[in-house]
């Protein structure tokens, strides 16, 4: 018999869409599941078909000026929890609780802080995720920092990656207090750090990311499942682009394809206008998806054979280029795995360097953070990645495993045993 599987998210589309890849996919085996997000979020659940629940904090995709905060590579995080969380946190559990009183199960996003407490109040079985490597901050494969990526060499030093750890602990302690102070209201025990080990469930933890991008690590929660990624592109059908777009594919050689996904494409500052200089320095094609911010259009005259749109279906386009330029969200950065094409990474914020230094590690990708990205530079990393062939053989190595892997079937696997061990 079906469950009620309650689903939690929070961030941009990039957070949202695996959620709603694994709802149909439960839905597929006969489970009623809920989709509790922001409300922004509402169309594309319900153009699925699928139930959804609003619950905030509600960052609109338009409002720039708070995504630039939250996009900031020294403060983002910091502001993302302090200043949109925190202070919705009251708002979101009373939000949640309402329709999970009538949930079997319930699964958590790693910043749906108040999912956890919800969770313990009703005596609910609950699934924790994680999107990306960082996620699970082993001190044995330590994550690079947005804010000082130079900290990852504290890995060489004895006991340094534990002392920077534990350093990244008590810095963000402070941040989530007021969830300690929601849970000792409740009578709840004070939790782990909810950025850390807090955010995992004692019953089962799904890592939704590819297998290629982390080993387990001794100091991962044991009960992880590492399910690879969840693929979805949308309502619209994934592996079709628009007419246009097709044509232009098929008028000559493949392009130059650059995108910022859906979080950093509302903060690019120069990213555009480089790039259009770096595409007419190399005389490539190319196509820049500029996302639905007039903005981002640029003001110079587009060189011949470059093409904006504002989306296209990743795993439609990237399998058609040259090579890609992303921002490194985990999402777009699994597209660019399973395309088997060589790419160049530009981190913003967050667990994007540390996404950037994982494929480059894979052999697939380059790096080149917002700050040094000037025409000149990307025209380099970008001759490096076309002109030596063994990133474009270790990218099509690495495609072919990524392609074996069924994130939507191993988490379903995985949920509906925890569903069974809680009849």
């Amino acid at each position: 018999m079906g469950k009620r599987i309650l689903i939690t998210s929070f961030g941009s589309f990039g957070d949202v869409y695996p959620y709603i890849g694994l709802a149909l996919g439960l839905r597929a085996r006969g489970h009623d599941p809920v989709l509790a997000m922001p409300r922004y979020c509402r169309e594309v659940v319900e153009r699925e078909g699928l139930r959804f629940h609003a619950v905030p904090p509600d960052v609109e995709p338009s409002d720039r000026e708070t995504i630039g905060k939250i996009m900031d590579p020294a403060k983002g995080t910091e502001f993302l929890v302090r200043e949109v969380l925190v202070p919705a946190l009251r708002a979101s559990y009373e939000s949640m609780s309402e329709t999970a009183r009538e949930a079997d199960l319930l699964i958590t996003h790693p910043v749906t802080f108040a999912a956890p407490v919800v969770a313990e109040r009703l005596g609910l079985p609950w699934v924790s995720t994680v999107l990306a490597p960082m996620s699970l901050f082993s001190a044995h494969d330590l994550p690079v920092f947005a804010p000082m990526p130079w900290a990852k060499n504290l890995e060489r030093v004895p006991g340094g990656a534990r002392a920077l750890v534990g350093l990244a602990k008590a810095v963000t302690r402070r941040w989530t207090e007021p969830i300690q102070a929601l849970r000792r209201e409740f009578g709840l025990p004070r939790a782990a750090n909810p950025l850390f080990e807090g955010q995992h469930s004692p019953g089962q933890v799904l890592a939704l990311f590819s297998r290629t991008l982390a080993d387990p690590q001794p100091d991962w929660p044991p009960n992880v499942c590492v399910t690879g990624a969840i693929p979805y592109n949308g309502p619209e059908t994934p592996d079709t682009l628009p007419r246009e777009l097709e044509a232009f594919l098929e008028a000559g050689p493949p392009p130059l394809v650059f995108t910022l996904g859906t979080s950093a494409v509302g903060a690019p500052g120069s990213f555009y206008e480089e790039s259009l200089e770096a595409v007419r320095r190399l005389g490539m094609r190319a196509v820049l998806l500029v996302g639905p911010h007039p903005e981002n259009l640029p003001r110079a005259a587009l060189p011949a054979g470059v093409r904006l749109e504002p989306f296209a279906p990743h795993a439609a386009l990237f399998p058609r280029a040259a090579a890609i330029v992303h921002q490194g969200g985990i999402g777009t950065l699994h597209q660019g795995l399973r395309s088997g094409r060589p790419t160049l990474v530009v981190p913003f914020a967050h667990d994007q360097f540390d996404n950037a230094h994982r494929v480059w590690r894979l052999g697939v990708s380059r790096t080149l953070p917002p700050n040094t990205y000037r025409a000149g530079r990307v025209v380099m990393e970008l001759r490096s990645l076309l002109e030596n062939g063994g990133y474009r053989v270790r990218a099509e190595e690495i495609a072919a495993q990524v392609r074996q892997e069924n994130g939507v079937e191993a988490a379903c696997d995985a949920i509906e045993r925890v569903l069974e061990s809680n009849p």
